[in-house]
């Protein structure tokens, strides 16, 4: 009994490890970009417009799939799935560093099917095999996810420049704690999962079709326009920042705070979430976080900038928490959270990956960044909007609106 234990144990312990270097891995290529914009711009001799599409591919990518993955992961094992999404974003990552337009966009397709299939299966798993730790897990994978995200944008420049790695090397030298993430995910390949519903979990579900749930729009909606506002900010922050006078250096760092002050709230909003009946107020909160910060960067006083990006770090934590959270308790078991999770990403990201090419567009029509800077006061509003209803105290298919709340 002491050694199934210890297996156990141990089995969990590998697990944990794997999802969360696989996290590490879904904002770094990303992230590495926005403060190294300018100098692939100038390098590749392409447009604002074609430089936002560096970060809207990848947009792109996670909508096409994302709503197949669940179909593949529950007919050929959701771990096998992974691991070869691991190896495509370990080539991607390649691909993308090499010399010229045609790698660079390449590249960058292959890397965001990648993380497309981790960002859906991964939530699946945490249902599936942690359904009374919901919010500690969701949590883990979140800071693991932002901390590493913060940390490439701050050191993309410094290697960059300072290190004598052009863009290039910047971004490739994420391939590094991409092919990590491949050797701690080996283990995972002995589990045979083809189907991860347990007759029990099929039943209580009745196939419940998220494509017709009000609310499973809802939460789409919420994870769509907090990826936008998310990516926006990623891209186009430090261009933002450089009008205001900020260096160049600097903006990648000052991104790099923005991501940082998202930390601590990515572990608390989770398990907190996990423990109200509705999470209505985090979604209030998450609103005049956003607002503030974005108004502070329209009309706020330039000395102190940092205020409004920390607060504006802030509010996208508590929105991405929350919609990463909305994933396990809006759904009953793994194959309705893998469901959601597929959708909700695929026409969230569809919506997301239109922000940072229009934003782009809206900045080299007008020459200036208050227009963009009202767009996202409108999406805050809007993810209110939807938010509300998302935050709501029941699950997807349920007749029942007040429904009691599910733990876990």
């Amino acid at each position: 009994m002491p050694n199934k234990q210890q297996n156990v144990q141990s089995s969990m312990g590998l697990i944990i490890l794997g999802i969360i270097v696989i996290a590490a891995n879904l904002r770094t290529p990303l992230t590495s970009v926005g403060p190294l914009v300018s100098l692939i711009r100038d390098d590749v001799h392409i447009s604002n417009t074609s430089a936002g599409l560096i970060t809207t591919v990848p947009l792109l990518a996670f909508a096409l799939l994302s709503s197949l993955v669940p179909k593949l992961g529950r007919r050929y094992g959701v771990e096998r799935i992974i691991m070869i999404a691991l190896i495509f974003l370990t080539a991607g990552i390649v691909i993308r560093s090499l010399s010229g337009a045609i790698h660079l966009f390449i590249g960058t397709a292959v890397l965001g099917f990648a993380i497309a299939i981790c960002n859906v299966l991964l939530p699946s798993i945490i249902k599936r095999d942690f359904p009374d730790k919901i919010g500690s897990m969701t949590g883990a994978y979140s800071i693991s996810m932002n901390l590493c995200g913060a940390i490439a944008s701050g050191i993309s420049v410094p290697l960059a420049v300072n290190a004598g790695l052009k863009w290039q090397g910047a971004l490739g030298v994420w391939g590094i704690l991409s092919f990590i993430s491949v050797l701690c995910w080996l283990p995972q390949l002995r589990k045979q999962t083809k189907q991860t519903v347990t007759t029990s979990q099929r039943i209580v579900s009745h196939d419940v079709n998220v494509w017709k749930s009000p609310l499973a729009w809802q939460v789409t909606l919420f994870m769509g326009i907090q990826s936008m506002i998310f990516y926006v900010l990623i891209a186009w922050m430090p261009e933002i920042l450089k009008q205001q006078g900020i260096a160049p250096n600097q903006s990648g760092w000052f991104l790099s705070i923005m991501q940082l002050g998202m930390l601590p709230f990515t572990f608390i909003v989770p398990v907190i979430a996990g423990r109200m009946s509705n999470q209505r107020l985090l979604v209030v909160i998450t609103t005049v976080l956003l607002l503030t910060g974005t108004l502070g960067l329209l009309y706020g006083c330039p000395n102190i900038i940092l205020l409004w990006i920390i607060m504006l770090g802030i509010g996208g934590g508590f929105a991405f928490s929350l919609s990463m959270m909305f994933f396990g308790l809006r759904t009953e078991n793994a194959h309705q959270a893998a469901e959601l999770s597929g959708m909700a990403q695929s026409i969230g990201y569809l919506l997301a990956a239109m922000g940072p090419a229009l934003i782009g567009y809206l900045h080299d029509a007008s020459n200036s960044w208050d227009l963009p800077l009202f767009i996202l006061l409108g999406a805050s509003v809007l993810l209110f909007l939807v938010g509300m209803g998302a935050a709501s105290n029941r699950t997807v298919g349920s007749p029942n609106r007040y429904e009691q709340p599910r733990k876990g």
